[in-house]
């Protein structure tokens, strides 16, 4: 039987392999994400037919409908694909490192370290958004150096890499809890809302912040994927065939924890999305290594969707979307973890 051979595609130093079931996965998402995206311009309490969207987005249509359009809806639906397809990046990477499926920015940690300060950030210094951002940035990259060095041991293993987040999430959640019952009412109440992971009232400045952040460390971490899926097959056999496991790892670990605390300084920690996108693109894509690509667009479709949910489930109440990404992931992380132990990885 003849083999199909794969082809790549270059853009720059980035090489994407197109394998055909991966391409109409990806294009599926991508069609996906666009409904979902236009969806949320449409619904709401003050309903826009689809065919005055397009009028609305050029600022030629009625001033309400380009009211809530361009500074509205807009805003908060691109926030979620960014936020989303930020975390299903990170969760990927995470994965492929740890090379556990447990392995996301929720359970090892970094979500915690993120969430500690910026919560930090907003009580003891007060800031504004830029602030916070640089805070729950700096929280996660120096909760992922600090549990990488932790479980550092002759290389990077896997479960060693969880026990070590869980512990290190745990403390940093004391951390953060005890900061909130020292706080003001008002500010704690501020940070409560922020820590359940929320999109409302987003505007162009969050989507300005988490979309530089997409468009720096997505490229880079793209460029590592071919490495990543090396290391996948055990670090003495992708030193063989050339990667330095020790650079690649330090570089992927800074970047995917600089994207995570990107997303979660503009959206809050917004649980799950991490966990189940990568999981869900590989099966979508039926992938023996690293999505990358499909587990951003996984991310984003899984968090514009849930935000619709948000959005219209009590309406005119407005849910926190971390509310529904916790209900949903909360269900698929039992599944897999029963499907890890019927398999007996568990």
């Amino acid at each position: 039987m003849t083999a199909i051979p794969l082809r790549s595609l270059r853009v720059g130093p980035v090489a994407l392999r197109l394998r055909p079931r991966v391409l109409v996965s990806c294009l599926a998402l991508a069609v996906l994400v666009l409904a979902a995206l236009t969806a949320c311009l449409i619904v709401g309490d003050y309903s826009i037919p689809l065919r005055r969207i397009p009028a609305a987005l050029f600022g030629s249509g009625e001033r309400l409908d380009v009211f809530f359009v361009r500074d509205v809806r807009l805003p908060r639906a691109l926030t979620a694909a960014l936020v989303g397809a930020a975390l299903g990046t990170a969760g990927a990477v995470f994965q492929s490192l740890s090379r556990n499926p447990l392995g996301s920015p929720d359970i090892i940690g970094f979500t915690a370290g993120a969430s500690t300060g910026a919560v930090l950030t907003i009580l003891v210094v007060g800031g504004g958004m830029l602030s916070t951002a640089l805070g729950a940035m700096l929280g996660g990259v120096g909760t992922a150096v600090l549990v990488y060095l932790l479980a550092l041991r002759r290389g990077v293993q896997g479960y060693r890499l969880i026990l070590v987040g869980i512990g290190i999430s745990a403390m940093l959640g004391a951390v953060t809890h005890y900061l909130i019952t020292r706080a003001e009412l008002t500010d704690a109440l501020s940070a409560q809302v922020w820590l359940v992971g929320t999109l409302n009232s987003r505007e162009w400045p969050h989507v300005a912040a988490v979309g530089i952040g997409c468009a720096v460390l997505i490229p880079f971490l793209l460029r590592l994927g071919a490495q990543l899926r090396l290391m996948e097959m055990g670090e003495d056999t992708a030193r063989a065939l050339g990667v330095a496991t020790q650079r690649t790892q330090t570089l992927a670990l800074l970047a995917a924890s600089a994207l995570t605390g990107i997303a979660i300084a503009v959206s809050g920690p917004i649980a799950f999305v991490a966990l189940a996108a990568p999981q869900l693109a590989r099966r979508l894509t039926r992938a023996d290594g690293t999505t990358l690509v499909a587990s951003a667009l996984m991310g984003a479709a899984l968090l514009l969707c849930s935000d619709l949910v948000a959005l219209r489930l009590l309406a005119p109440v407005q849910l926190p979307v971390g509310v529904v990404t916790t209900v949903v992931g909360g269900t698929y992380l039992v599944w897999l973890l029963y499907a890890e132990w019927r398999s007996g990885r568990a």
